[in-house]
């Protein structure tokens, strides 16, 4: 890696409909590729088709066309000509599957998603086999990466997708191997990390995502996310970012779900409760406090995304040890070269980019409500406003800030039908 900047994964929705790899992708990378940041993590790339993040995923799932390969090869090659290293973040919905596309997802068990709206129907719970599948499903999306290119994959084990949900005790109620105790719970993840190591080789990258906490009660909490990291120590891991939250309990946006956040306290293993002022805590990354205590057992690199809003808290994070990366996604829809600018710019003058950080998407996108449903509208149009000028960029475009809310998540939500309703007809 060139420096310590992370462009951290967003999920991207530009595959064509046969959920390819496309030009659209390739652009929307050389321009991330050229704003500076030393890490590009591409956005999840399913393991199998029929459970899909959005109808808009690249899937890597069984034999591979020669046409799909090269497709992945040039979307690789998006890097070549700068000092960044592309990697491929691989993933399983799970039960986070809208039912667009997936009238029946599958889960750990038979626990629907607590939020109004009717988007997702209820999963069904996976049976023992289709559970070993998923692990081969993993393994040969990251030999796939290996082979067209890619820098190294990330294993997406936060935001309450399939591995995260393994770990959540709260829809995680198997009675097997996969259920119960924590080593039961995190049984998956680990058997699908050793078996993408045994995939990819030793010297090609595997970094793992993992929330620091679900945020629920009840929930994957802190202290069993110190006791998986400890786990993970035995992986070979090249990196694991620090994260946290999931649909029900959007965090690693900035957002509330629809029940009250788990914040601290023994009882769920994190962090001591801090005194600083709440205007100040909201100034810095939203899971430093946790990463600062998983630096503690981890014996891989960190990486933290999500909140830093100035230089200064970068660095002061990186020199504490905190962090070994610092990532940064949303601000990149808008700031494509801030990474750049961030590095080369004078101190102490706050940098354009800064100011954006200072600002952070939820200034720009207005009050939210307390009502639950305009939460979860809140909620999505904040991810409709990012994808919106995630389209931009791949169109060549330059991304715009002044998108309302509600029209991004108006055409968004167009587009995504139009994108499922091509699916179904295939």
């Amino acid at each position: 890696m060139q420096n310590r900047l992370g462009k951290a994964a967003m999920t991207e929705g530009l595959s064509d409909e046969l959920n390819r790899a496309t030009d659209r992708l390739v652009t929307l990378y050389r321009r991330w590729a050229r704003g500076g940041a030393g890490l590009l993590l591409t956005g999840n790339v399913q393991v199998d088709r029929r459970y899909l993040e959005r109808p808009g995923n690249v899937v890597v799932d069984g034999k591979q066309s020669l046409e799909q390969m090269a497709r992945l090869e040039r979307w690789a090659q998006s890097v070549e000509g700068t000092d960044a290293v592309l990697w491929m973040q691989i993933s399983h919905a799970g039960r986070q599957s809208p039912k667009s596309v997936a009238r029946e997802p599958v889960a750990p068990s038979a626990v629907p998603i607590a939020m109004p709206g009717g988007q997702f129907a209820k999963p069904r719970a996976l049976r023992a086999d289709e559970v070993e599948d998923v692990i081969a499903r993993f393994a040969h999306t990251a030999d796939v990466a290996r082979q067209t290119g890619f820098g190294g994959v990330q294993i997406h084990g936060a935001h309450g997708y399939l591995l995260s949900e393994f770990l959540n005790p709260r829809v995680n109620r198997r009675d097997d191997q996969w259920g119960g105790s924590l080593e039961n719970r995190a049984r998956l993840l680990l058997r699908v990390v050793a078996a993408v190591r045994e995939a990819v080789g030793p010297s090609f990258p595997v970094a793992v995502k993992l929330n620091s906490s679900d945020f629920q009660k009840g929930g994957f909490s802190f202290a069993e996310c110190l006791r998986v990291v400890e786990w993970l120590n035995d992986s070979e891991l090249d990196l694991l970012e620090i994260s946290g939250g999931s649909y029900e309990q959007p965090r690693m946006m900035d957002l509330d779900g629809m029940e009250a956040p788990v914040e601290t306290g023994e009882s769920e293993g994190a962090p001591a409760p801090d005194t600083r002022r709440e205007s100040t805590r909201r100034r810095e990354a939203y899971f430093l406090e946790y990463a600062e205590q998983v630096a503690g057992v981890a014996e891989m690199p960190l990486m933290v995304t999500g909140g830093f809003r100035t230089r200064a808290a970068m660095e002061a994070a990186l020199e504490s040890g905190a962090a070994d990366v610092i990532g940064v996604a949303r601000p990149l829809c808008v700031e494509v070269d801030g990474p750049r600018e961030l590095l080369e710019g004078s101190r102490p003058e706050l940098t354009s980019f800064e100011k954006t950080l200072r600002l952070g998407p939820g200034r720009w996108l207005g009050p939210q409500s307390p009502s639950d449903l305009i939460k979860a509208v809140n909620g999505f149009g904040a991810m409709a406003f990012f994808y919106e000028n995630l389209d931009r960029l791949g169109d060549g475009l330059e991304p715009r800030r002044d998108l309302g809310l509600l029209s991004a998540l108006v055409r968004h939500q167009r587009g995504e039908n139009r994108m499922a309703q091509s699916l179904q007809e295939r």
